[in-house]
């Protein structure tokens, strides 16, 4: 009787330890800008890719962000429901579709104030039904300037409508447009190829004709954007906070 009891007792203890022992996660969902990139695409970076090492050992990110998606798409193909089921009181979701959004296309296309915000909210709703916490990111800026040299705006009323959706829910607001604005602003039409996929011929084996990208990143530019969201959840003060290194 007594053995049943210790071998009761150390099973009790050991997954006791083994709860307590895993780490807060970070999940992150998303489009390509955020996603992790295969190697094979260098260098192609998301931003989301270089925010782990921004974090102690007591977070772990779980970048579920994937090329190509929007907000109803991540949705639709059960991309969703894999994080919703991985997800435990105490995590944490950073959000940010829109670029894909945009697209014409029935898969993928939502209306900012309707459809994308609602999508936004189903989101929001459903993390914190787990007991995690949501936070919503605007979308990254395109690199694209007029001939004044002035940077322009590419993404219409989705920032909007996700600055709305966080006003309304009472939800943390990473403001990426504004402040990816004001970086790439800031470097120029010319400087600013250095953060954004631009590549001579022959400068990687994989890109033999070069590339000239002004959406996705490099490792230069996703490791700035990745700083700036860190800079952004310590001015808010979240409890997050605390993890970083």
């Amino acid at each position: 009787m007594k053995q049943l009891l210790l071998i009761l007792f150390l099973s009790i203890s050991v997954f006791g330890f083994q709860q307590q022992a895993r780490p807060i996660h970070v999940f992150m969902i998303g489009d390509s800008t955020m996603a992790d990139k295969d190697p094979k695409t260098e260098p192609e970076t998301g931003w989301g890719q270089m925010l782990q090492s921004f974090f102690k050992d007591t977070v772990k990110v779980s970048n579920h962000a994937k090329n190509g998606r929007s907000s109803k798409s991540f949705i639709d193909e059960g991309l969703w429901k894999v994080v919703l089921d991985s997800m435990q009181s105490g995590d944490y979701v950073i959000i940010q579709f829109g670029h894909n959004d945009q697209k014409p296309d029935e898969a993928r296309h939502t209306h900012p104030f309707t459809t994308y915000k609602g999508n936004l909210q189903k989101y929001i709703k459903e993390t914190r039904a787990k007991g995690a916490f949501p936070i919503l990111c605007t979308s990254i800026v395109r690199r694209k300037f007029d001939e004044q040299g002035n940077l322009t705006d590419t993404h219409g009323d989705y920032p909007g409508a996700v600055r709305q959706a966080a006003q309304e829910l009472k939800v943390p607001l990473l403001d990426l447009q504004l402040k990816t604005q004001k970086l790439v602003s800031d470097l120029g039409p010319e400087k600013s190829k250095s953060i954004y996929l631009y590549a001579l011929p022959n400068a990687y084996p994989n890109r033999p004709e070069g590339v000239q990208d002004d959406t996705h990143l490099n490792v230069e530019g996703a490791t700035a954007v990745a700083r700036i969201a860190v800079e952004e959840i310590k001015a808010l003060k979240l409890p997050l906070a605390e993890y970083l290194k």
